[in-house]
């Protein structure tokens, strides 16, 4: 129910592409409007500066015509009919003015007598309906010519002009959003792409990869999802490979129980043998319940490791329990196990638990590749030639096939000789080793391996002596 909410809540949110193209929509439009409105001032300023200009270069003309010598002009009245009638398709009123004749609507005394004085004059005014008006002046020899234009008539191909500057940017936001709209989609073709990685990703699709593409944020995405996807790859693998070596190691113990159980229950086993098969069910058993509750911990934890618990404990009495289990079992095989007779204890500092497990799996790895009618050796001792005197180190030698020098550069390597001998001879899960370095490791230990084909195998198990003892 909440991943329907949740869908629900995303599929009303508007897509990049729709985001981007209305904000873009909404600055375009801001800048149209700003630029409008900032351009209209300088526009109507600019027509009566240029309607100025004109109604000029209309007085200069006009003060030309009337100066010219056969030029018969009657005073105190309107220009001559033909320069009226140019005049007036301009919107502008013109008249001859003489030195004692009543001033135009507008033109003041101060202008006039500036005009007589030779001056060119050029000023506004109120006319006589009251509009403001242009006025430009020039002197001739009668008096003085007046041209008179109503700023509104002068300024009337303003609102032409700011028509076409209004088309003009309403055609700039409708680009601006064409380019917006086509950005957002290039922007926006990688992150479906990524979006549908993503979901084949929880799909559980391992073997997508995105090729980081467009801005940088968002090929970071890309690279992203790709380190995400190698590390689930690995996440995933670490947990497989947790599972295997879980079942590895539940494998020793419940075959031994199994095997015990079934002699007793088939009463193959002398009465007087009856109390230690019962001693090392138990203690089988008991290692069971460690594993599992190790399952737990790790459960709780979250974690793909196990955990070790340094003591102080008596590696013989390790090697004793190892060897009563795995004689059993090893008779059932046709093999025969020795193990080694330590009269003295030898202290080491490390987990009694973990150094089990080592020992199982490389008696299992052992077992496997042992055929009929041959011998393991289990053994401990110090050799100071190769640990200085400070480990303690267990021994487990096979009859088998033996590794070559190659094999054992990668026997530690999880699943390595799993993969090159699948097949060829009797393998395991290919976990087992990997797992008896990482616990030999994790106790301050190590483990190595001596071997030639045709010649078994030993593998050394150095675990650190108790200094104290």
């Amino acid at each position: 129910m909440p991943d329907t909410h949740a869908r629900g809540v995303s599929n009303r949110r508007w897509g990049i592409v729709t985001q981007t193209v209305l904000l873009a929509t909404a600055i375009a439009a801001i800048a149209v409007l700003v630029a409008g409105i900032a351009a209209a001032p300088f526009v109507r300023g600019a027509a009566v500066a240029e309607a100025t200009g004109a109604l000029g270069r209309l007085a200069d003309l006009t003060a030309a015509y009337v100066d010219r010598p056969n030029a018969r002009m009657p005073r105190d009245r309107l220009l001559a009919r033909p320069l009226e009638r140019i005049l007036r398709e301009e919107g502008v009123t013109g008249f001859l003015v003489a030195p004692d004749s009543a001033l135009p609507p507008g033109l003041s005394e101060q202008a006039f007598v500036r005009i007589l004085n030779g001056e060119s004059v050029s000023e506004s005014g109120v006319g006589a309906d009251g509009r403001r008006i242009l006025l430009e002046g020039r002197p001739v020899p009668q008096g003085a010519v007046v041209l008179t234009q109503p700023v509104d008539v002068a300024s009337a191909a303003t609102g032409l002009f700011l028509t076409r500057i209004a088309a003009a940017l309403g055609l700039g936001l409708l680009i601006a959003v064409g380019i917006a709209f086509l950005v957002a989609r290039r922007l926006s073709r990688p992150l479906r792409e990524a979006q549908g990685v993503a979901h084949r990703m929880a799909e559980g699709q391992r073997q997508e990869r995105l090729e980081p593409r467009g801005p940088t944020e968002v090929a970071d995405i890309a690279d992203a999802l790709n380190a995400l996807n190698s590390a689930l790859v690995v996440s995933e693998g670490r947990q497989r490979e947790f599972l295997l070596s879980v079942s590895h190691e539940l494998r020793t113990p419940l075959t031994a129980v199994r095997g015990y159980g079934e002699a007793l229950a088939d009463e193959l086993l002398p009465s007087e043998e009856v109390p230690s098969v019962g001693t090392t069910i138990a203690a089988e058993a008991s290692r069971l319940n460690r594993l599992v509750n190790d399952l737990l911990d790790l459960a709780r934890m979250g974690a793909v490791d196990f955990r070790i618990t340094t003591t102080d404990i008596d590696a013989r009495e390790i090697l004793d329990e190892a060897g009563r289990v795995w004689r059993d079992r090893c008779e059932r095989e046709g093999v025969v196990l020795t193990v080694d007779d330590i009269p003295e204890p030898v202290g080491v500092r490390g987990d009694a638990m973990r150094i089990r497990q080592i020992l199982d799996n490389l008696m299992e790895n052992a077992l496997r590749v042992s055929p009929q009618g041959s011998s393991i050796h289990m053994g401990l001792h110090q050799d100071p030639a190769i640990s200085g005197g400070r480990y303690a180190v267990f021994e487990v030698r096979d009859s088998g096939p033996g590794l070559t020098e190659d094999d054992r550069t990668v026997a530690f390597e999880p699943g390595a000789l799993h993969e090159r001998y699948r097949g060829v001879r009797p393998v395991g899960t290919g976990l087992g080793l990997a797992l008896v370095q990482r616990l030999a490791s994790s106790m301050g230990g190590s483990a190595t391996v001596t071997s030639s084909p045709g010649h078994g195998t030993s593998f050394w198990i150095r675990i650190p002596i108790d200094e104290s003892s």
